[in-house]
């Protein structure tokens, strides 16, 4: 009987073995980040994708200047000779109608446009001061003009582009009581002498001309 029992306890302890052998080890498994926080918080929570570095290119800088523009004292003009600081400058046109700069002197502007102007700075610069110069002339400030006559304050004004004879009027004040209000005479310097002229109050205005408002004589 002994022997009996014995051998059945080796079967069962065999047949104990043999399901153990049957049954899989757990394995891990990695969950997505997403998959987690929907199984944790009900939700999913992305990962923001890292920002991408943009180059974009500076636009150009261009100077802008009337290109028709004729050049007379009392404009202020900025003149740049690239690469040389020392050169590169704001000039006012003196009475005689040059601007002076270093290394070359006395330059001639009035009548020149400012690219004309340009021109020949850059001519006078190579002849024996630099090899290659790149010269750019603008208008930094236009030269005044001058309103006379019945106004409320007659004088001296900076002029400001595209100006009227009735923009010009509003600057001084407006009109006396004594003025007339239809037209005002113009007086217009330009190279190739003095031009007087009466026109009525929209007319354009250009650096440097004198308005004169009459009276009236009723």
């Amino acid at each position: 009987m002994r022997g009996v029992r014995t051998v059945i306890l080796c079967l069962l302890t065999a047949l104990a073995l043999a399901g153990c052998m049957r049954r899989s080890a757990p394995v891990a498994v990695a969950q997505p980040q997403a998959d987690l926080d929907s199984m944790t918080y009900g939700r999913s929570y992305a990962t923001a994708p890292a920002p991408v570095a943009v180059a974009y290119a500076a636009a150009p800088i261009s100077m802008r200047y009337d290109t028709a523009y004729r050049l007379d004292a009392g404009d202020r003009l900025r003149v740049v000779v690239y690469g040389q600081e020392g050169l590169t400058n704001t000039y006012a046109i003196d009475a005689g109608g040059s601007i002076t700069m270093p290394l070359i002197g006395s330059v001639p502007a009035r009548g020149r446009t400012p690219a004309g102007l340009a021109a020949d700075i850059t001519a006078k610069l190579r002849n024996g001061f630099i090899r290659e110069p790149s010269v750019a002339v603008e208008i930094e400030a236009y030269r005044p003009f001058f309103i006379l006559g019945e106004v409320a304050a007659p004088g001296q004004y900076p002029y400001v582009p595209n100006m009227t004879v009735e923009s010009a009027v509003a600057i001084a004040g407006g009109f006396s009581p004594r003025a007339r209000r239809d037209r005002v005479t113009i007086t217009h310097n330009d190279p190739a002498g003095s031009m007087r002229t009466v026109v009525p109050l929209g007319t354009a205005l250009s650096p440097g001309d004198t308005v004169l408002v009459g009276e009236r004589w009723f």
